[in-house]
């Protein structure tokens, strides 16, 4: 065997290794913008009612969507991957967002942050079942200390009883799972922002007519503060999912959501400086035991 011969196997090995760490860095960039989303929303409540904020986030970020794929001159998808984008639709664009919204009348945001630190589980668990993937044991392990971690954190929060608000995000991680890994599924075969721009671009002619009905309904209020979350969430809605999605199809499902446990340690902090709200005593001792998890859950 010559040198050229040895030399020759190693080359996957390191396009795989440059794409799983540029993979880890979107993740890690979607996965900050994803921290603000709650105290956006929070703002944006200060001004509109919750359904209103829902559909009018999902137009907003529909048409930016919209006009990238007519600048990029995109063909519509295959039809065999239409059923993944509904699912991406009714998980990302319209369940997540909704539910989430109506657990922020009565939740407060850190304690809304660590419920949905969950997510990296139940979207774990969820592509396992959706694509037959398999992970050590030591992973399994580790996210679900993380998910304990987080629990425990929720119940103490909230003195040991689940509330309304607890029932809205335990609802929002199952459908936001499905949404996520379907979403992953297929940037593996479209570009990221093409799987989150056509979702978006589904749920237009529903968002519109939801929109209109909302704000003729619900009271409109509008503030610096309402306009600025607003803003964000729709900014947000697309980009940092496009990001998101590139990142679980370089690296994978599981890994990258492994990453969104930051997500509630980032938003404590933004619930604090943006919001003013009291952290529990206990939240460092979590932040800790959550880090300790996703250093273990990327190096299985």
């Amino acid at each position: 065997m010559t040198a050229q011969d040895s030399a020759t196997p190693r080359m996957p090995i390191a396009v795989n290794a440059s794409l799983v760490n540029g993979g880890t860095l979107l993740a890690l960039l979607a996965v900050g913008m994803f921290s603000l989303t709650f105290p956006a929303t929070v703002w944006a409540l200060d001004g509109l009612g919750p359904w209103s904020v829902v559909a009018c986030r999902a137009v907003l970020a529909a048409l930016l969507a919209g006009g990238f794929l007519l600048a990029g001159r995109v063909p519509p998808p295959d039809r065999r991957h239409w059923g993944g984008l509904f699912a991406v639709a009714a998980g990302c664009v319209v369940g997540f967002p909704l539910l989430t919204t109506l657990a922020l009348e009565s939740s407060t945001t850190s304690h809304a942050a660590v419920v949905v630190g969950l997510l990296p589980v139940t979207t774990a668990v969820y592509a396992t079942l959706r694509t037959g993937a398999r992970h050590s044991r030591a992973f399994w392990v580790a996210a679900v200390a993380g998910a304990v971690v987080v629990i425990a954190f929720a119940l103490y929060q909230s003195g040991g009883r689940p509330g309304t608000g607890d029932l809205y995000l335990f609802a929002a991680l199952l459908v936001c799972a499905s949404g996520y890994a379907e979403g992953g599924r297929l940037a593996r075969e479209l570009p990221g922002w093409q799987v989150i721009a056509w979702a978006l671009v589904l749920c237009l002619p529903a968002g519109a007519a939801g929109a209109a009905a909302a704000l003729a309904l619900e009271p409109v209020h509008v503030t610096a503060k309402a306009t600025a979350g607003l803003g964000w969430l729709a900014f947000s809605q697309f980009v940092s999912m496009w990001l998101w999605y590139r990142a679980m199809a370089a690296t994978g499902v599981a890994r990258a959501g492994q990453l969104q446990l930051l997500q509630p340690l980032l938003t404590l902090v933004w619930s604090v400086a943006l919001l003013g709200e009291r952290l529990a005593p206990a939240a460092p001792v979590a932040a800790g035991a959550v880090l300790v998890c996703i250093a273990v859950t990327q190096r299985t």
